[in-house]
């Protein structure tokens, strides 16, 4: 989700307790950096001949020459090490209401501090952030930030769970995991807004620590996914299956772009699938499109094709559909799949009720699956 709603000035320095705010500053290409306390060293890397190395943290695996860095900017080969250049430097941090990650199953009502740093490992033409995204550490200039520190912010700012968001959290996978595990010793919890495009080995590392993980399902088409992202689908939909048998309380979203992806036979596959191999219960949502970046001149959703699959994703077994970036919906709201009975009241990124109790629908017992408590 676009990253809106910023604390004020003003509240952020008093939770922060600082006298600069954390946004991206963004400086000629080139400019340098601010030094970092220490150059943080990469983790799922190894090195080959001649002090090449290859990446192995995402399914592009690069292999980076000395002095180069990988597909996503912000990995860097230094005389064969590799340096993760965006650690301890989020260039957003935000105190979000979850619904707005969007997470409905997951600690309604509450607040979840996010951040990020600049870079991804895809290009969607259509992303809402690609002002961070699409941006490399020479881009920026913004301070240090300890781990520590957003563990201490995000208990400042009396949030649940630290999000790790906007851009993608795999590019800055050390920062996130050092930075969870510091938010865990404090009592809160983690959530992480992902494409999906990374290998298992760091997906497995990542499930031991995260209170839950939502994954961006951008069509279900390799055609979509290499025209307009810059990306692979396979790669993802092993991801949603990993997910699935980790334990770990995940989330689909799947943003509607007219004439991209809004073909309602592929919403159906697409549905089929998700029923087949992650099973009924995972929540599913779909967003309604605005124009951004690099695609300005398809329309938004209709709010009849935002209904329409809907409708499509329920009948083919899909028992948590949700419409979203379309505030005042029905499918807004959570029901029970076995009775109807309005479980959670949203409006927007605002949840109004929650009568879910001890896990379960208070009027015929359904067991509701989530992260409540």
């Amino acid at each position: 989700m676009k990253y809106q709603n910023a604390l004020s000035r003003r509240d952020f320095l008093r939770v922060a307790g600082i006298t600069t705010l954390g946004t991206c500053g963004f400086s000629a290409r080139g400019a340098n950096i601010i030094p970092t306390p220490e150059l943080h060293e990469a983790l799922h890397y190894k090195t080959m001949d001649k002090q090449t190395v290859q990446c192995m943290l995402c399914p592009w695996q690069c292999i980076v020459a000395p002095g180069g860095r990988g597909n996503c900017g912000v990995r860097e080969n230094r005389n064969g090490s590799y340096f993760a250049l965006t650690y301890g430097r989020p260039c957003v941090m935000n105190n979000d209401p979850i619904e707005k990650k969007p997470f409905f199953h997951v600690y309604p009502g509450s607040k979840a501090f996010s951040i990020a740093t600049v870079g991804c490992n895809i290009d969607c033409k259509f992303c809402q952030n690609w002002d961070i995204s699409q941006k490399n550490p020479d881009d920026i200039s913004v301070p240090f930030r300890t781990p520590q520190d957003i563990a201490n912010m995000a208990i400042q700012a009396k949030a649940r769970t630290v999000a790790y968001t906007y851009s993608e959290p795999t590019v800055f996978f050390e920062y996130m995991i050092d930075c969870a595990k510091e938010a865990k010793k404090l009592g809160l919890g983690n959530i992480v807004v992902s494409n999906g495009f990374i290998n298992e080995e760091p997906l497995k590392q990542l499930c031991e620590i995260m209170t839950a993980i939502k994954i961006d399902l951008k069509a279900f088409s390799q055609q979509f996914y290499g025209n307009i992202c810059g990306g692979q689908l396979t790669p993802v939909l092993n991801t949603l299956k990993f997910l699935a048998k980790s334990g770990v309380w995940f989330e689909i979203v799947v943003l509607i772009i007219p004439t991209l992806n809004d073909n309602m036979d592929e919403i159906k596959r697409m549905s089929e699938w998700i029923v087949n191999n992650l099973g009924p219960n995972v929540p599913l949502h779909f967003t309604r499109f605005h124009p951004a970046y690099k695609i300005q001149n398809l329309p938004a959703t209709p709010v009849e094709t935002l209904s329409k699959v809907n409708e499509i994703a329920r009948s083919q077994g899909c028992n948590f559909v949700y419409g979203g970036n379309m505030p005042g919906i029905k499918s807004e709201n959570t029901y029970c799949p076995k009775c109807g009975n309005l479980l959670v009241d949203r409006y927007g990124a605002m949840t109004i009720s929650v009568e879910i109790q001890d896990g379960k629908c208070p009027k015929c017992g359904t067991f509701i699956p989530g992260v409540w408590k």
